[in-house]
């Protein structure tokens, strides 16, 4: 990942419902969730999730798939460790083995 990445991805979940709906999908899993279901959980109209979900996909954070007239959301769980591993690839002075059980618990929390 490089910077322009991540400041669009970081910018993407700057924003208090784009965090929840992201959060959701996490919780959701490699299963996703229909986008009618995530506006009813987190109670939002739906063209208000559409402009949400549109940023988050764009951020490369969310994928969908058309199931017939259902449209699936996942967290890209791969694009979140990238961000993270980014955030800390300089960490600790230079020694990143420093950092690496923040990478470890997002491979076991994924």
């Amino acid at each position: 990942m490089d910077k322009d990445n991540a400041l669009e991805a970081l910018a993407a979940l700057g924003q208090a419902t784009r965090l929840d709906v992201f959060r959701l999908l996490v919780r959701a899993g490699p299963d996703g969730m229909p986008a009618g279901e995530i506006a009813r959980q987190l109670g939002l109209r739906q063209n208000t999730l559409s402009t949400h979900l549109g940023i988050l996909t764009r951020a490369g954070l969310v994928k969908s798939a058309r199931e017939g007239r259902i449209i699936r959301f996942t967290g890209d769980m791969a694009a979140m460790r990238s961000l993270v591993a980014f955030l800390v690839e300089d960490c600790c002075g230079g020694r990143p083995d420093q950092c690496r059980s923040v990478l470890e618990v997002l491979d076991v929390a994924c």
